[in-house]
């Protein structure tokens, strides 16, 4: 039995599922999942020291690679003086002022330890600013496992959701409308009927929880007018794209200025936090200077901070984006080449350091055309990539990350495993 399925194992009787978070126990593609002994660079070795070429990336967290020299070392220099002290540092105030720096939309910042409860206080920040009770998500858009969330859209272009979690009540998610990504006709629906009830509308401006799938034009342009037309506030959740497809997010590449914006993953440079922010009057009903209440021991972690203040700082390097961006193009049309090639469907799809894989003729435009996609053929690649030696992530659903460590010799090595994956697949 390999080191890989004795720690399964052992990991089973202990945690349930073997796991701390769902995606990792390989349900979705079958097998055993691999333990992470160590890291480095675009590399990480599992518990039976085989080596992978990375393109999960801690879910994005690791733009620099893993382990960057400096980072680590940022991390040891904070490290010696104290772990965390539940009070305010001089680092909260350096990394609140990049961020409002970097992402135009900020007058204000809150840190805290995650993108779930970076996303959970968005909400009940929205709520509280506005006095209103109803929410706007979208199907395939995942915002962290708050109760509110965890919800599914029922039948019918406009629906209130369904819990699709046990232990949710029915009527936490009953001020929850889920409509489809990329449907404005759904949101216009929306707002003609509910306007003067919704508080927000939460989406991703770049989805990469149902696979990585962009906003049709106009998508998010409607999302902007119908919330400033309503009252109700648009929250960008940025916790995958921040940092991650460019200098500014989304809203850097779109334009749309969103009244507020929730970041984790990169800010972090691997450490857990998270972050809210956005217009300084909406800002102010957070305690202790509103009514809205938000706490956290952690909030602020400043090796968490030491860690996200050096990664902004070394992406702030001149052509930094633009050789990312180029990079995963060559990765997403090498893929797509080879496959063809082979006369497999498939396409691919890429937005700075994100991109999406599809078996499919072409890129999806949302949940449901990612779903009709060739998901067991995806789950034969993913493994015969896993005996290559690539570590792609472990579900048909999820966005892929390239580091600025996925230099021409790792992309090269990854698309020769891929093209001895297809012509198998194509037999």
């Amino acid at each position: 039995m390999s080191r890989n399925a004795e720690l399964f194992d052992r990991a089973c009787r202990s945690i349930p599922g073997g796991v701390n978070s769902p995606v990792r126990a390989f349900r979705s593609v079958g097998g055993t999942p691999r333990f992470v002994a160590r890291a480095q660079g675009p590399y990480l070795w599992d518990a039976d020291d085989k080596r992978y070429i990375d393109y999960v990336g801690s879910w994005g967290p690791a733009i620099l690679g893993h382990a960057h020299p400096e980072v680590v070392k940022a991390v040891q220099e904070a490290a010696v003086h104290g772990l965390s002290y539940g009070a305010p540092t001089e680092g909260e105030i350096r990394i609140a002022e990049m961020l409002i720096e970097r992402l135009p939309s900020l007058e204000m910042v809150r840190l805290v330890s995650s993108g779930t409860e970076a996303t959970m206080t968005a909400i009940r920040l929205a709520r509280g600013a506005t006095g209103r009770n109803k929410i706007v998500k979208f199907e395939g858009c995942y915002h962290g496992h708050a109760d509110s969330l965890l919800v599914k859209a029922g039948s019918g272009l406009l629906t209130f959701g369904n819990p699709t979690s046990a232990g949710v009540p029915p009527e936490f998610v009953a001020h929850t409308l889920v409509l489809d990504y990329n449907d404005t006709a759904g949101v216009q629906a929306a707002f003609a009927e509910h306007g003067k009830d919704i508080a927000c509308v939460i989406v991703e401006p770049i989805a990469g929880n149902m696979n990585l799938v962009k906003p049709a034009p106009g998508f998010l342009e409607a999302l902007r007018s119908e919330c400033t037309a309503h009252g109700a506030l648009l929250i960008f959740d940025e916790v995958m794209t921040g940092f991650r497809v460019g200098p500014q997010g989304v809203q850097g590449l779109t334009g749309i200025k969103p009244d507020l914006t929730t970041l984790a993953k990169v800010i972090g440079g691997g450490m857990p936090i998270g972050a809210f922010g956005g217009r300084a009057d909406v800002m102010k009903h957070i305690a202790p200077l509103g009514a809205v209440y938000q706490a956290g021991t952690l909030s602020g972690n400043p090796v968490a901070v030491a860690a996200g203040i050096k990664t902004l700082e070394l992406l702030s390097a001149p052509g930094f984006y633009d050789k990312l961006a180029a990079q995963t193009r060559k990765l997403t049309d090498g893929l797509a080449a080879s496959a063809r090639a082979h006369g497999i469907p498939f396409s691919a799809d890429s937005v700075g350091g994100m991109f999406g894989i599809y078996f499919a003729d072409q890129v999806p435009g949302g949940l449901a055309a990612v779903s009709a996609s060739d998901i067991e053929r995806f789950k034969v690649f993913f493994h015969a990539m896993l005996d290559e030696g690539v570590y792609f992530a472990p579900s048909a659903y999820e966005a892929g990350f390239v580091s600025s460590t996925h230099d021409d010799a790792v992309i090269g090595a990854t698309l020769a495993a891929a093209d001895r994956v297809f012509s198998k697949l194509a037999k």
